[in-house]
């Protein structure tokens, strides 16, 4: 499902919990809600509430760093592009094809993460496996393209990787659906207890609803932040595009 989707049913969960707490009020015999057992309640949701801030916390923190890996990663695969191409530009003009199949292979990179971007050209299918080929087809004259060719291969190797590692992760979400269900659930309860004790006017049910729409936002933001290549917060593409005017030169 999609973090609009996640985040507004947990909107709808707590709002319900909002409304049960409402309910409970009115259906409970009055020394259930005596200050002493309003006190047992708080303590209770006290600790929900420690827990639910430590756990997004910890989300949150953990869905900015895959954010920031992979935005990291991106850079880096430009760059290693554009140093592949200027060493097979030092090889010579023999590597002409290698350096042609390097900006398709690039163009088709872009467009499997970024398949909605209109501002890349698209170009016939090439693999980053088609590069190596060609690198390995060489024939070194002297040291200086023996070494060149040896440090390509190396190169490609290393995007290579980095490829398999960004297409792995786009669509992809590693914060497990029991442990949102459990932080919704712990939401939930929170917000019974906030209404339960609370005179159901104006003031107090929209503040509430503001307060539900808060955590979804954030579980929202989250679940954005933990796919980095798709939704409204994703991974600018610039870096690589970047880099496809620089090939071939």
């Amino acid at each position: 499902m999609s973090p609009a989707v996640i985040s507004s049913i947990a909107f709808a969960c707590v709002c319900a919990g909002v409304l049960l707490g409402f309910i409970l009020r009115f259906s409970l015999p009055e020394h259930h809600l005596s200050d002493s057992s309003k006190d047992a309640v708080k303590l209770g949701t006290g600790t929900i509430a420690t827990l639910a801030a430590l756990v997004l916390g910890l989300l949150i923190g953990s869905a900015k760093g895959t954010f920031d890996a992979m935005s990291a990663e991106l850079t880096q695969t430009g760059a290693r592009i554009a140093l592949l191409d200027r060493t097979l530009a030092r090889y010579g003009p023999e590597t002409a094809e290698a350096r042609g199949l390097l900006y398709r292979a690039a163009v088709t990179g872009i467009n499997h993460i970024w398949p909605e971007d209109t501002r890349v050209p698209h170009t016939l299918p090439a693999a980053v496996d088609d590069v190596r080929d060609k690198l390995l087809e060489l024939s070194p004259r002297d040291d200086a393209q023996r070494w060149l060719q040896s440090n390509a291969l190396q190169i490609i190797n290393d995007v290579a990787q980095a490829r398999w590692l960004l297409l792995e992760q786009r669509g992809q979400t590693s914060i497990p659906v029991p442990f949102l269900a459990i932080l919704v659930f712990w939401l939930t309860v929170i917000f019974v207890s906030f209404s339960l004790f609370s005179p159901p006017n104006a003031t107090v049910i929209t503040v509430l609803l503001l307060c539900a729409l808060s955590v979804s936002g954030a579980i929202f933001l989250i679940l954005e932040l933990d796919r980095p290549a798709q939704g409204l917060i994703k991974l600018s593409d610039a870096p690589l595009r970047s880099i496809l005017l620089q090939l071939g030169h």
